[in-house]
C-alpha cells in the first residue's frame, strides 16, 4: 500500500486529512522526520492559520521537502497550498517556498460577500484533462475557509472559484499540486481527488 507522509509542523488539520487518505486507499503518516519524509511515495503539506507562522515553524522540514518536489507528488491543502508560492502579503511580505510562481493576497470584502471566504464553492476546470480531477464534474462545490487567495499565472491554474475575484483554487506545476479548500471536509468529491492524488503515486 502506498505511503503518504502527512507533514506535522504544528499547523495542520491532520486528523481529518489522515482519515481522508485511509479512506482514499493509502497508508497515512504524521511526521516531521525528515527521513521518512523523502521515503515516503507521496507528500501532503495540510495547514491552517497565518503564511508568516506557517513558513517559520516549517523550516526544520524544509530543505527535505524542497530536495523531493518534483520527484514525489506532493498536494498542499489550503494554507500549505499557499506556502508554495513565492510569496504572501499576509501581515506584511514573506517568502514562501517558491514551487510555483504567484503571490497570495487578502480578499477585499465587497458587499454581502464577508471575509473570510467560508463554505460550499464551486470550481471551475481551467486544465479538465489533469488526473487530479479524474471524475470530478465541472462546477462540482467543495468546502473553503480562507482569506487569503492565490494569484498565480494562468499556466498553473488548475482550478479557478469565483469569490469577490476569480482566483485560483487549484494550481499545479509537474506534480507539484495545491488546492486551497479543504478535500477532507468536501464529501464525495474531496475523497475522489485524494484518490486520484493517491493514483500519481
Amino acid at each position: 500500500m502506498k505511503k503518504i507522509a502527512i507533514i506535522d509542523y504544528g499547523l495542520g488539520n491532520l486528523r481529518s486529512v489522515f482519515r481522508g487518505i485511509e479512506r482514499a486507499g493509502a497508508t497515512p503518516i504524521i511526521t516531521h522526520d525528515t527521513l521518512e519524509i523523502e521515503s515516503s511515495d507521496g507528500i501532503i503539506l495540510p495547514g491552517v492559520g497565518a503564511f508568516s507562522e506557517g513558513m517559520g515553524k516549517l523550516s526544520p522540514v524544509r530543505q527535505s521537502l524542497l530536495s523531493v518536489a518534483g520527484d514525489l507528488p506532493l498536494l498542499g491543502i489550503c494554507l500549505g497550498m499557499q506556502m508554495l508560492m513565492d510569496e504572501s502579503e499576509e501581515h506584511g511580505n514573506h517568502q514562501g517556498l517558491s514551487l510555483i510562481p504567484g503571490k497570495v493576497r487578502r480578499f477585499q470584502a465587497k458587499p454581502g460577500m464577508k471575509v473570510p471566504h467560508m463554505g460550499w464553492n464551486t470550481l471551475h476546470h481551467t486544465l479538465p484533462d489533469d488526473p487530479l480531477l479524474e471524475g470530478i464534474p465541472e462546477e462540482s462545490y467543495v468546502y473553503f475557509v480562507h482569506s487569503y487567495f492565490v494569484d498565480t499565472p494562468p499556466e498553473y491554474r488548475l482550478c479557478e472559484t469565483e469569490y469577490t475575484t476569480v482566483y485560483a483554487s487549484a494550481v499545479k506545476r509537474g506534480l507539484i499540486y495545491g488546492v486551497q479548500f479543504h478535500p477532507e471536509k468536501s464529501g464525495p468529491t474531496g475523497l475522489l481527488l485524494l484518490k486520484n492524488f493517491i493514483g500519481l503515486v
